[in-house]
């Protein structure tokens, strides 16, 4: 592949550059003048810097390849506006950019996000085939970026992949829940029920690739998970054996956890800034089933996942003391 990557310096793009790279592919990142690209310093990597508002540098990206995977946005900002920007109205110049400068593209494969679908029914897993209803400004704007894609399909082959949660070495979130473990500290989300699905970065990465590579995904939309349904309770319960933390922990109700979000809110408004927690956030855990059937990809593209929950969080808990072992600064630039 003559690649480009957007978003190549967060956490699930590191890890595509990397892994086209390792394969000998020609790989191309567009990294905003900010962006802190030195986890892939080494790597046989060509970089444009630019970023999704500036479509100049949107076609120096684009040209000459023949595959592109769009993985850049954010997943906080400070009001609907700022989402819709970034998210949609981002993703509509980079569609431009590859009709106008790359009308030879391949493969256009958007990672979008669970949240663009919209929370499952209480009583059996989400599948493609089900009607999309977002019920946050970060998922309505997601949904907006798919409608852009497929909108262009006529003349652009196109592939969406839908991930949930992704776990593994150098997940933000997974991050700050073994931070707050190691302090015994236990956010209360949801109940014992199954609520979410999961994917490891490597099995998504995999995803990705073999999408970009196969015939019958062109026009289609996919599901990515490692195939199963956790409670959340799962996900810090596994957190904590791997950490070998036993005993007493302090347990953060979820009303608490509101509170914590208002202020958090309330010190984005006033700094610019956006928040790092929200009630959006705080309630979609505890008030919403996150569960998908990726029955689709498999039977279609023959994907099968690696790993599951327990062997994410052990790749993860052991990069993070390796790192914190080099005294590696763990913070991830914003894609």
């Amino acid at each position: 592949m003559r690649a480009l990557v957007t978003g190549a310096s967060g956490f699930i793009g590191r890890r595509l550059a990397s892994t086209l790279a390792e394969r000998g592919h020609d790989v191309v990142c567009l990294v905003r003048p900010t962006s802190d690209i030195r986890p892939l310093k080494g790597l046989p990597l060509r970089f444009v810097v630019g970023d999704l508002d500036d479509p100049s540098s949107l076609a120096a990206a684009v040209a000459d390849s023949d595959h592109v995977f769009h993985l850049a946005g954010v997943i906080q900002a400070l009001d609907e506006p700022a989402f819709e920007a970034a998210n949609a109205d981002g993703t509509r110049r980079l569609v431009e950019a590859c009709l106008l400068r790359a009308p030879a593209i391949e493969r256009f494969i958007l990672v979008s996000s669970i949240a663009a679908a919209g929370p499952s029914p209480a009583d059996r897993p989400m599948n493609e085939d089900d009607a999309p209803c977002p019920v946050s400004a970060y998922g309505r704007s997601k949904l907006a970026a798919e409608r852009a894609v497929l909108e262009a399909g006529a003349c652009l082959p196109v592939t969406i992949l839908r991930p949930p949660n992704v776990l593994g070495p150098g997940s933000r979130e997974l991050d700050r829940a073994v931070q707050l473990i190691r302090k015994r500290i236990v956010p209360e989300i949801g109940d014992e029920r199954p609520r979410t699905s999961l994917i490891d970065v490597d099995d998504l990465v995999e995803a990705m690739i073999l999408a970009a590579s196969h015939p019958g995904s062109v026009g289609r939309t996919y599901f990515v998970t490692d195939g199963r349904a956790y409670a959340w309770s799962e996900i810090t319960a596994a957190v904590a054996e791997e950490l070998g933390i036993r005993g007493l922990v302090i347990r953060l109700p979820f009303g608490f956890q509101i509170i914590a979000a208002r202020l958090a809110e309330a010190a984005s408004r006033l700094s610019g800034r956006s928040p790092l927690l929200t009630r959006e956030i705080v309630r979609a855990g505890h008030d919403h089933f996150w569960i998908y059937d990726a029955a689709k990809i498999g039977r279609e593209l023959g994907f099968r996942p690696k790993y599951g929950l327990r062997d994410s969080v052990r790749r993860a808990v052991r990069s993070d003391r390796r790192s914190q072992g080099r005294g590696v600064n763990r913070e991830e630039a914003r894609p």
